[in-house]
């Protein structure tokens, strides 16, 4: 039976740490992990690309960062997206705050992502799309720039997080003590849908391939194996993309600015449930990254 379900699940923050990167690759290995988004400033950047290149079938993308860590660009030619000591230091919010007040110059936004993407790029990896730490690369002025610096470097797909959340009941029931949480996490998703309603429109104009679907917004920080089970029943035809942040916590992670920890090895047990295998196969989803989607497969 030809399967008309296809779906991506990728791993955000490829790159943050050594054993973030060794659970991403595990993940791929005995689940059902697929793609993964590396960070060119990442503090294990280098340990990344060389899981990656003995990692041929897991499709590697660039997790663009404008608002955590140390800039890939030197400092002082990006001032206005930096603090005073030189990192990238704003919130998301802030961030949109600075660009449409013009206290964040768009130039100096595009000369780190073209720093970032290089990177990348030099290190031999094949990208197959981008997207962004805390998906600010939404907003519309910074998600046009994002579209054009693909098309420029030959980069096939960009991550639409349009996500319409399922499963909503079941995370509040099994979360009682974190539903503002949850609650956050709702809101978070209707906003970048509004952010990003122009979006496929967009994509399609370049000529860049998307996912038709997106989920997970809703369910970071509560990604376990019933949240997955519950979204992968309820996927529609066509490509679908599911995130997620799978890694395992030792005290390097402890020292990032991540609120992401024990959740992160919660995350890789469901992306390794031998259930969670099972279910889709039986349900004939055929696994995919945002390469296949370049290549018509």
């Amino acid at each position: 039976m030809r399967t008309t379900k296809r779906l991506i699940v990728n791993a955000d923050d490829f790159g943050l740490t050594e054993k973030v990167n060794e659970a991403i690759v595990a993940c791929h290995r005995h689940g059902i992990v697929t793609s993964t988004t590396l960070m060119a400033n990442g503090a294990a950047f280098e340990h990344a690309v060389a899981l990656a290149r003995r990692t041929p079938g897991l499709g590697v993308g660039v997790h663009l960062n404008l608002t955590e860590g140390r800039p890939v660009s030197a400092p002082a030619a990006i001032p206005t997206l930096v603090s005073e000591g030189g990192l990238l230091a704003f919130s998301p919010g802030r961030l949109v705050r600075g660009l449409c007040s013009g206290r964040v110059r768009l130039a100096d936004v595009e000369r780190e992502l073209r720093s970032q993407i290089e990177k990348v790029l030099a290190a031999g990896v094949p990208v197959t799309h981008v997207d962004a730490h805390k998906h600010v690369h939404l907003w519309p002025s910074l998600f046009a720039m994002v579209i054009r610096l693909a098309r420029e470097y030959r980069i096939p797909g960009v991550r639409r997080a349009v996500e319409r959340p399922v499963g909503v009941m079941g995370l509040l029931r099994r979360n009682a003590g974190s539903r503002s949480a949850v609650g956050r996490q709702c809101l978070a998703a209707w906003g970048m849908r509004v952010m990003a309603c122009g979006s496929r429109r967009a994509v399609r104009r370049a000529g860049l391939k998307a996912p038709d679907r997106f989920f997970g917004i809703t369910q970071t920080g509560f990604l376990d194996a019933v949240a997955l089970r519950e979204v992968l029943r309820r996927l529609p035809d066509g490509v679908s993309e599911i995130m997620c942040h799978p890694g395992y916590v030792d005290e390097v992670l402890r020292r990032m600015p991540t609120r992401l920890l024990v959740q992160r090895e919660r995350e890789a047990a469901a992306l390794t449930d031998r259930g969670i295998r099972d279910l889709v196969a039986a349900m004939n989803i055929a696994l995919i990254h945002y390469g296949h989607l370049a290549e018509g497969q």
